[in-house]
């Protein structure tokens, strides 16, 4: 696809619904601003009436935003219908044509849009290739499974070489193995094409495989914009840090011991890596991510184990830290010392494995 690439630029956009059981407007997406670059894959995740959806559906057109303007590269396309954008949809329920072959489901857009008849042959049958369905053309899609009618809607929607290619949650029909699988081969094909793509789901390892960056969403604003790693390493509130991955939250009072910084918890003092304008005597929050910690038998933050449950590849422990439960995975738990449950231990691990909120 020899075009230039474009971004998505949102600028401070909002959308106003009306609750049907107050009649009282809401914002489902308020003052939201964004820039997508352009070749990169982004994710909007985040819980159900988060505003994801309706962002994407703005994005496509099939909603208008009440405020603001959105670009697609350098134009403003507000006043556009779906059609007339540089974009395509990839829905969750495929929207295939059940009276229309493989070949002529994937070539209905370029029809529409007269292209020749040995053009739309040429091209039909080189996305095919790269979805990875040759041979499939003359199938009805009812003879498909639910991966290949997948392939079939993806191909539908990159035939036409839009400059964005948009998600809206395309695996949730599919079972979890396929999933997996049906994610790499998204993410393999975009990367393939180079283009700029806008995916939207709730579940966090979908992010996380598929995106250069990932925008988390809640109560329709961007809670945190990153890459994968940023978002998990270093989330900037609770709902985030919760949101993606699993999260032990513990508190405790900034403290100067033996010449470093640390949290008194529970009146253990607890190493931490001090960030600019933290104070002594404050309350912070740490993050602790279940892999970052073990158990020991004499250093550390003390502890007592109350689950301790073998899951093959790592020891899956509960804890308790005072009255706080904390969830740790001990991984590659073989020749480990495996604590039982109403031991009492310590949990360890070094500062910089540790994110201060």
């Amino acid at each position: 696809m020899e075009k230039i690439k474009k971004g998505v630029r949102l600028e401070n956009i909002s959308k106003i619904y009306q609750d049907p059981k107050t009649g009282k407007d809401f914002y489902a997406v308020h003052d939201t601003s964004l820039t997508i670059e352009p070749g990169s894959f982004v994710t909007l995740l985040g819980p159900s009436g988060c505003g994801k959806t309706t962002t994407l559906r703005m994005i496509a057109g099939f909603e208008s935003p009440d405020e603001g303007e959105i670009y697609l590269g350098d134009e403003p396309i507000n006043e556009l219908t779906p059609n007339k954008r540089d974009t395509a949809m990839v829905f969750q329920s495929y929207a295939l044509l059940p009276h229309y072959n493989v070949f002529d489901n994937v070539a209905y857009g370029l029809k529409l849009r007269k292209v020749s008849k040995e053009e739309i042959h040429e091209r039909v049958m080189s996305i095919l290739k790269l979805v990875e369905l040759e041979g499939m053309e003359g199938r009805m899609t009812n003879q498909l499974s639910g991966g290949q009618q997948q392939r079939v809607a993806l191909a539908r929607a990159l035939v036409i070489e839009p400059s964005v290619l948009l998600f809206d949650e395309p695996l949730s029909n599919l079972d979890a193995k396929l999933r997996v699988s049906m994610r790499t081969e998204i993410r393999r094909i975009q990367q393939e094409v180079g283009i700029t793509a806008i995916y939207v789901t709730h579940d966090q390892s979908e992010a996380m495989a598929l995106s250069d960056n990932i925008i988390i969403m809640n109560k329709g604003v961007v809670a945190q914009m990153g890459t994968p790693q940023e978002i998990y390493y270093h989330p900037n509130s609770e709902f985030v840090a919760d949101f993606i991955g699993e999260a032990n939250f513990l508190k405790g009072k900034l403290i100067d011991f033996e010449g470093k910084s640390a949290l008194d918890i529970n009146g253990t003092p607890v190493v931490i890596e001090r960030r600019e304008g933290m104070e002594n005597g404050k309350e912070y929050t740490i993050v602790l991510r279940p892999e970052a910690a073990t158990l020991s038998e004499n250093k550390g933050l003390p502890c007592k184990v109350v689950l301790s449950c073998f899951m093959g590849s790592y020891q899956n422990y509960h804890v308790m830290v005072g009255d706080t439960l904390v969830k740790l995975a001990e991984n590659n738990p073989k020749n480990k010392r495996i604590f039982a449950v109403g031991e009492n231990c310590f949990i360890d691990f070094e500062a910089g494995s540790v994110h201060v909120l």
